[in-house]
């Protein structure tokens, strides 16, 4: 046999030890994770405060993670208390959101000809990927189109009460309606099909439908990617189905929707209980900054003009010329277009619902 070169260990040896090195950088880290853990976990009778929860509320109020921990573990777990105890700390702001969220999925619309109803559905998928292809979107926008038609009352019949559930009607629940543009099966054999070819689970988590009056309109606005869906009524003098300056007015209104992302219509809208909750949390901060006892009311109620601001649709600086609120926009239509009003309005965001069953609780199993 011919002596042939020796063979470089080196390389080898290098790739060994990088690997090595590598994984006690990641076993490093993993103890951080851990000690930060134990960090955050109940004492006594107090609510597991976990990472994860940790991780919401500074999703939900852009506060630093110790900050989100101190407050959790105030409030003992409960997070929407835990919102509350750093607004009061000036942490938190009225209006902040999640920005992210674990589901994918879009939101469809409907609008039935001559703006006399409208629907706004949220699918969710496992990825954006599925999420962006053709049959995904075809199904969402056949789902908002079939809800228009057949006006069912609940997604499943899971939704449904024991009480209810004797006497409902399978008319009334989506998944067990024929569907509209193929009778030959229903919207649940529609959605496990999907799921076979497209191989990730989906569901139907939530709709909501709006049918006006014959003053009525109903117009929407999906935003780009479909994360975010909008309806918005409003009711005219005449009819104003065909005015391109009408359907301008109402897209406008509806990205308003979407934008700003407003809680109430107007002030008369916004409850006591939350109006109050925002005066003590005002109120806690204006005494916090050292403020005069008697100055301090009319501080907290210069403080709830602003929160009117951020929370009621005809009170917000109107997105497309913020030196004008969202009121005195509509107004400026009237000599136009005539009387108009804002009726109500309704937003969807992917992930949003709380209670929405999602991808997790889908009925439906993926095909393998």
């Amino acid at each position: 046999m011919k002596a042939g070169r020796p063979r470089c260990v080196m390389p080898a040896i290098l790739i060994a030890q990088s690997q090595n090195a590598e994984s006690l950088r990641k076993a490093k880290i993993h103890r951080v994770f851990i000690e930060i853990c134990k960090t955050i976990e109940p004492r006594g009778n107090m609510a597991e405060i976990s990472a994860q929860l940790v991780k919401q509320l500074r999703e939900r109020t852009g506060a630093g993670m110790m900050e989100c921990k101190s407050a959790l573990v105030e409030s003992n777990g409960d997070i929407e208390a835990a919102i509350v105890i750093l607004r009061k700390k000036g942490i938190a702001s009225a209006g902040k959101k999640a920005t992210r969220s674990t589901k994918q999925g879009l939101i469809g619309s409907y609008i039935a000809p001559g703006g006399k109803a409208g629907v706004l559905v949220e699918v969710n998928c496992e990825s954006d990927f599925v999420a962006r292809t053709e049959d995904f979107q075809t199904l969402a926008a056949d789902i908002a189109h079939h809800i228009a038609e057949t006006k069912p009352a609940h997604v499943r019949l899971e939704d449904v009460t024991e009480a209810e559930r004797a006497n409902i009607q399978s008319h009334l629940v989506l998944y067990e309606q024929r569907f509209a543009k193929d009778p030959g099966v229903t919207v649940a054999e529609l959605v496990k099909t999907k799921i076979a070819k497209l191989g990730e689970n989906i569901a139907i988590s939530r709709f909501t439908s709006i049918q006006t009056d014959e003053h009525g309109f109903v117009g929407n606005y999906i935003h780009a990617g479909a994360q975010i869906g909008v309806l918005v009524e409003v009711s005219t003098a005449r009819d104003l189905a065909s005015d391109n300056e009408f359907r301008t007015l109402i897209r406008d209104l509806a990205m308003q929707v979407a934008a700003a992302n407003p809680q109430f219509l107007d002030k008369s809208g916004v409850s006591a209980s939350a109006l109050e909750k925002e005066r003590e949390i005002q109120r806690d901060r204006v005494i916090k900054e050292g403020k005069p006892a008697n100055v301090a009311d009319k501080i907290v109620e210069g403080r709830l003009s602003k929160f009117y601001e951020e929370v009621c649709l005809v009170e917000q600086p109107f997105i497309k010329e913020n030196a004008i609120s969202v009121r005195e926009y509509v107004k400026s239509k009237a000599g136009v277009l005539g009387q108009i009003k804002i009726k109500q309005f309704v937003r969807f965001k992917v992930g949003d619902a709380g209670d929405a069953p999602g991808v997790e609780a889908s009925p439906l199993p993926v095909t393998e």
